[in-house]
């Protein structure tokens, strides 16, 4: 009993805000034009601040590098098999879409508070710190992923196109402006012995409270946009694109390397409740807007965003079960 409250005492606080969206825009409450707009700004605004705010006073001295390490290489290897089985997928605007699947979770908006629920205050600091090298990877390469399919078969790639996409993707300079003002705080602090956050966080404290403020409102916002968003239509016409992308998201991603780090011997509460938000979760919602911008099959990134999301209510729940009665948490 205790661990199924466990179990429900994590997952309920990330899955309710989604069924209240669902619930709010079913009669009317929540419109498409907000939702929308909504969207926009959650992605363009609310996660680079809360991406920022989770890193720009983080103790960067206190990387666990090979965990960072193990977290980047497991992502590379999911691009490259995604890469192999998206060779196989006839349509070239869904091969980009489903790749995205094959790596990319919610890390940002489910992810940490996610491991937040699961590891405590401990877990929610070194979470930060695996977004500084997650993020940015995930959002490179879902950015790769999409362009290279973007032209027809005849055109070239353009190197300058992709890296014009990457550098001017909002959460990736939410990420790099954390990141420096954190490198910036601790040489300053090594060189002239002046703190930067504690003088923020003493003298002008209505600068971190309000980046915190606004990072705050990225998670339930997002949350309550997906329900919203959620559009259960008929997926005949590509249920096999489905099962594809849902089986590797949810099922053999998590499985495969959740196991493999436990017996790497990553298995403290901390680190599995970040491999749990970085592998378990479902795909990122911005991945559908994105494939709608870059010229993809927008309604089969936005299913895939819609059952990855709805089915991860089982699979979570399912992992961090058995998780908790094998002792992990």
């Amino acid at each position: 009993m205790d661990n199924l409250l466990f179990t429900l005492n994590a997952i309920l606080p990330i899955l309710l805000p989604v069924f209240l969206g669902y619930f709010l825009k079913r009669i009317h409450f929540l419109k498409d034009d907000f939702l929308k707009e909504a969207n926009k700004f959650v992605f363009n605004v609310l996660i680079p601040v809360l991406l920022f705010s989770n890193l720009y006073m983080a103790d960067l001295s206190q990387i666990d590098w090979l965990f960072v390490g193990f977290s980047a290489a497991a992502i590379l290897i999911l691009f490259v098999i995604g890469l192999i089985i998206v060779i196989f997928v006839p349509n070239r605007k869904q091969k980009g879409v489903i790749l995205q699947a094959s790596f990319r979770s919610n890390y940002a908006i489910i992810g940490i508070p996610l491991a937040s629920m699961l590891g405590g205050a401990t877990a929610e600091a070194s979470a930060a710190v695996v977004a500084a090298v997650s993020v940015p990877l995930f959002n490179i390469l879902a950015v790769i992923s999409l362009t290279i399919f973007e032209q027809d078969e005849n055109h070239n790639v353009s190197i300058k196109h992709i890296l014009y996409k990457i550098i001017t993707n909002p959460l990736i300079i939410g990420v790099f402006c954390g990141l420096c003002f954190c490198g910036l705080s601790m040489l300053i602090d090594f060189g002239l012995k002046f703190n930067i956050n504690d003088f923020l966080n003493n003298e002008l404290t209505f600068i971190p409270s309000t980046i915190k403020s606004i990072g705050g409102m990225a998670t339930p916002l997002a949350l309550v946009v997906l329900g919203g968003r959620f559009e259960f239509k008929a997926v005949k016409a590509l249920w096999k694109q489905l099962v594809v992308s849902v089986t590797l998201r949810l099922v053999i991603t998590p499985l495969v390397f959740l196991v493999i780090a436990y017996f790497i011997g990553f298995k403290s509460p901390t680190q599995f409740a970040i491999l749990i938000a970085l592998f378990a979760t479902p795909i990122a919602v911005s991945s559908a807007p994105m494939a709608a911008q870059m010229g993809q099959d927008e309604e089969l990134a936005g299913q895939i965003v819609v059952w990855t999301s709805a089915l991860s209510t089982i699979s979570l729940f399912v992992i961090i079960f058995i998780c908790a009665q094998i002792g992990i948490f």
